[in-house]
């Protein structure tokens, strides 16, 4: 669909080479006398007439027309000439022969073979200006089927997030479009959604990530003034050239990123203008699927906060409200459980020391307890115990599952799990414990809750920070 409409001469519709430039009718007096095989291999990406001197004036797979009158037939000065152009990465050189230059100096020739650079003769009475303009016609043409290409992959994007796709459905659609296989992560490094990558490969990625290779913090190039260019990150994984592209927030912070294996065709790492496009719009497009999961689960989380709250202070009117409430979020009500209080005793000084670029404590907060959360839910499923959790008012409410023939242990062997993994993620974080006590009923939640706020309040007296109380 995208390439209905041929380019108006030669080239394969994606990019447009030397030798596409060469099959113009106008050039058909050229003479290539050097590098001829690597006409179909050079991409033209603009085209220009130079004379010296050169300078930092000529761009990289450029193609530049010269006279060379400024080199007065001295071979060194044409020598030095035909090198500037050669270290700028042109795509060829066309040179005006019958003026100034008659011949090219078999010096200049061998300079020119020695580094694979084109040198073409054209005929003097050939109009620069003609050239140019069959260039730019073509190019302008290029630019408009790219961006044709651009904006239905943006378009595409933008339905599979209406559709309410998974990441991974968005995964395998960025893969097919850059041919490359590609990762979806959090801001640490963790693999969220994979495409194209081998098991090989991803057991490789989670060492790397461990020893602090991924996600990469260096500095930002300076060689490319382009403000999307400049978030890249390049890296290796597995012999691999990969790109790593910031999925940003409101706030320009990272909340994840993509990362991208390179084409062994990119020897060079650059990659084309259609491939930064499609990068730029998966990186928008992963974010918008960010915020809408972030949305849902904030809603999911205060849901699930006002009921552990409303239950653990008997704020329910009957047992069918809250078991209503409790099916809704996936809670079963009818097992038995035993309530324990946390308290978090230092999160206010590590704030202070630490931050780790979050705007406010309660931000901050939100995110130590969503660890310390995670670690419950570790823990209970561990143990193959049913759990009830949330955070509100000061404490960390618990209502971990106590089968009948289970005494102390129980919960003991649960905040003992909890507290060693804690102890690896958050070394310097100070929790309290309060273990309140089983009651039949449905107002056992609440009377159980009581007990354990209790405990946790007389063992803070007690023992001080840091210790645990059964009531």
């Amino acid at each position: 669909l995208y390439w209905q409409k041929p380019m108006r001469r030669g080239g394969d519709g994606m990019q447009l080479t030397v030798q596409d430039v060469l099959d113009y009718e106008l050039l058909e007096g050229a003479v290539v006398r050097t590098a001829k095989e690597q006409a179909r291999a050079r991409p033209v990406h603009w085209v220009s007439v130079m004379e010296m001197p050169v300078e930092n004036f000529v761009r990289r797979n450029e193609l530049v027309l010269t006279t060379a009158m400024g080199c007065n037939n001295d071979l060194e000065v044409f020598r030095g000439f035909v090198q500037d152009i050669i270290d700028s990465g042109a795509a060829a050189l066309m040179i005006a022969m019958g003026r100034h230059v008659y011949e090219i100096p078999k010096e200049i020739a061998q300079l020119a073979e020695e580094n694979e650079f084109l040198l073409v003769e054209l005929p003097w009475e050939l109009r620069f200006s003609t050239v140019i303009e069959e260039v730019m016609i073509d190019l302008n043409d290029l630019h408009r089927q790219e961006r044709q290409r651009s904006e239905q992959v943006q378009q595409d994007l933008l339905k599979l997030i209406l559709a309410d796709a998974e990441l991974e459905k968005i995964a395998a659609y960025i893969r097919r479009e850059l041919d490359s296989a590609l990762l979806i992560t959090d801001a640490h490094g963790t693999m969220q959604a994979a495409a194209g990558f081998s098991r090989a490969k991803l057991e490789e990625w989670d060492q790397q990530v461990g020893k602090g290779v991924f996600p990469i913090h260096r500095a930002a190039p300076k060689e490319n003034r382009d403000p999307m260019i400049q978030k890249f990150r390049s890296g290796e994984l597995g012999g691999q050239k990969i790109i790593q592209v910031p999925v940003l927030q409101v706030s320009e912070e990272a909340q994840g990123y993509l990362f991208v294996e390179l084409p062994e065709t990119v020897g060079d790492g650059r990659l084309d203008v259609f491939s930064v496009h499609v990068l730029e719009h998966a990186a928008t497009t992963i974010s918008l699927w960010r915020s809408r999961q972030n949305a849902v689960e904030e809603t999911k989380a205060a849901l699930r906060m006002d009921f552990v709250r409303e239950l653990g202070n008997g704020e329910f009117t009957s047992k069918e409200q809250a078991a209503s409430r409790a099916r809704a979020l996936g809670y079963d009500l009818e097992l038995s459980y035993i309530s324990l209080a946390g308290s978090p005793e230092n999160f206010r000084e590590l704030f202070e020391r630490k931050k780790n670029g979050y705007s406010s404590f309660t931000e901050w907060s939100k995110s130590m307890v969503a660890y310390i959360e995670e670690e419950v839910h570790y823990a209970a499923h561990a143990m193959k115990r049913a759990v009830i959790t949330g955070y509100a008012d000061g404490y960390l409410i618990i209502f971990l599952e106590k089968p009948l023939e289970s005494g102390q242990e129980n919960q003991i062997n649960f905040l003992d799990l909890i507290e060693r993994r804690l102890g690896n993620l958050l070394p310097e974080v100070v929790l309290s414990w309060g273990i309140g006590d089983h009651a039949e009923g449905f107002d056992g939640f609440s009377d159980s809750f009581r007990h354990a706020k209790t405990a946790l309040d007389i063992g803070r007296k007690k023992k001080g920070p840091g210790h645990r109380m059964d009531y």
